[in-house]
């Protein structure tokens, strides 16, 4: 198994004095505020599906060591994963994957009771949404922001717009009755997007606090030896010069 990525490198960052951090956590705090998603954070702090750990059942260990299912091997790798008590985001970094990709696994695995089922109805709606499985007014019923009678009363008015060629998407419908707020589409919509982005993160790339000596220790190495192989090409160029002239007729 690769290496806990994300956690090494949140722990360099933590490393950092706390007025370094005061501006990171800003920056970042800014940045969500732009993409609709700070009171999504708030409101699920604890219930974010890329930190999801997920658990094994029964099931998916057997599965796991006999492979009795023939799966695609990228299934057993995700399986592992959990075995070894990754959380989503994890797993995506070292499976090479979007969480887009991983929540389409976890959704099958969910559905073969390969893993069990989140406790956080958020959990399983998000998943579920980012996969493809569930469109928009399915993931707000599911994560019971709205009830069934609203999503029935959203539908039934989808469905009088469409008799008169009028089409308006569920999400928009649920906002216009007053059911969910626009900030909530909007952030639905920009967690499915770059769920689909892919992300790589070596944290040998991310300097910590005593690398740059490492790195100029690293540069006068590599220039001392840089010095001696200029040393010997001089060398090696005088006696073809000495050779020249000798024959030099």
């Amino acid at each position: 198994m690769k290496r806990n990525v994300f956690k090494l490198f949140v722990n360099k960052l933590l490393a950092y004095p706390l007025w370094v951090k005061q501006a990171v956590y800003y920056r970042l705090y800014q940045n969500m505020k732009e993409n609709y998603c700070e009171s999504y954070i708030i409101k699920n702090i604890d219930n974010i599906f890329a930190m999801h750990i997920p658990t094994l059942t029964f099931q998916g260990k057997n599965e796991l060591w006999d492979k009795a299912g023939g799966l695609d091997s990228n299934i057993y790798n995700f399986l592992k994963y959990v075995h070894s008590e990754y959380n989503i985001l994890e797993i995506a970094l070292n499976m090479f994957l979007s969480i887009e990709e991983v929540a389409k696994y976890y959704i099958f695995c969910l559905e073969q009771n390969y893993i069990e089922a989140p406790e956080a109805d958020e959990i399983y709606a998000m998943a579920g949404f980012i996969a493809g499985k569930f469109p928009t007014g399915d993931y707000f019923l599911k994560n019971g922001t709205i009830t069934i009678d609203q999503f029935d009363a959203a539908i039934a008015e989808q469905k009088r717009m469409d008799d008169r060629g009028q089409h308006e998407l569920i999400g928009k419908i649920l906002v216009r009755l007053g059911f969910i707020t626009e900030e909530s589409v909007k952030t639905l919509f920009r967690l499915k997007s770059d769920a689909k982005k892919r992300f790589v993160l070596d944290p040998d790339i991310y300097p910590s606090i005593e690398e740059p000596v490492n790195d100029i220790k690293k540069l006068e190495t590599e220039l001392e030896a840089l010095k001696k192989e200029n040393q010997a090409l001089k060398h090696s160029m005088a006696k073809i010069v000495e050779m020249v002239k000798k024959y030099d007729y």
